[in-house]
């Protein structure tokens, strides 16, 4: 607590002088209670728990070795992505402020011969607008619309909290993997020029529409052809093309080295 000493030394003293007084003021009581609160704020507070991107991963339980491989061409359907550029820098659209991704995919077995309709069609990660998936998210949630048709109910039997987080994340899980539905099998192929951000897009659209039977592979030459029979019948298209990214501030294309 505070104390005010007059002080005196003796003497005469003018008359009118001021008299001087010292200010003793003990921090002990404010030292204890800061401890205090310290301690009652560890006591009470909740750590801050790690935000992280939870990825349903491919599996391969409960199936045959030689079926691994393999999947209906009814199921199959294959992504080629690839991003836009203005030189060496990556496209940004306008209105969004986001990169250009395109993605061109095909169901099924790709037909190199065109006799039928099983060649490239070209989307972009939309995502939802007004509550309704667009782009290749609807693509894909149309083809896994049994899995996400138990999953919505499943959402909704947590949020009424019907369910446990921990017990709809176990059947969310054996929703996606149950081999009983009809289930798409996705084969996400990273171009060239596609920057790590397209492939992430790509892998969080099978996050988000519960596909749990996917994989990362490398364009073939299969590939190549319908993406030039893609570029043949869209005039002013431009998908085959030179690399343009720049690595170790070298120049995007190799013939600039003279």
């Amino acid at each position: 607590m505070a104390q005010i000493e007059q002080s005196d030394k003796g003497g005469k003293k003018k008359k009118g002088a001021q008299k001087k007084m010292s200010i003793h003021v003990d921090f002990t009581p404010m030292v204890d209670m800061n401890m205090l609160l310290i301690t009652f704020f560890m006591l009470c507070t909740t750590m801050i728990k790690s935000q992280t991107l939870q990825i349903v991963l491919p599996t391969n339980e409960n199936v045959k070795k030689e079926q691994q491989s393999q999947a209906k061409q009814s199921e199959a359907i294959t992504l080629i992505l690839d991003t836009e550029y203005e030189g060496d820098k990556p496209k940004i659209d306008g209105e969004t402020g986001k990169t250009v991704h395109n993605i061109y995919y095909y169901e099924g077995i790709a037909d190199t011969l065109f006799q039928t309709s099983k060649y490239l069609t070209k989307e972009q990660f939309i995502g939802n607008v007004n509550r309704e998936a667009q782009g290749i998210r609807k693509i894909l949630r149309g083809k896994n619309q049994q899995v996400m048709a138990q999953y919505e109910t499943l959402k909704n039997q947590w949020k009424n909290k019907e369910i446990t987080k921990e017990e709809f994340d176990k059947l969310a899980k054996q929703n996606a993997a149950d081999s009983l539905k009809t289930r798409p099998v996705v084969v996400i192929k990273p171009g060239p020029n596609t920057t790590y951000e397209g492939l992430i897009n790509a892998i969080d659209e099978m996050n988000i529409n519960q596909i749990s039977r996917y994989s990362i592979q490398l364009p073939t030459s299969v590939d190549t052809v319908l993406l030039k029979h893609y570029e043949q019948t869209h005039p002013g298209e431009t998908i085959i093309r030179p690399l343009v990214r720049k690595t170790n501030n070298e120049p995007a294309n190799p013939a600039q080295n003279g």
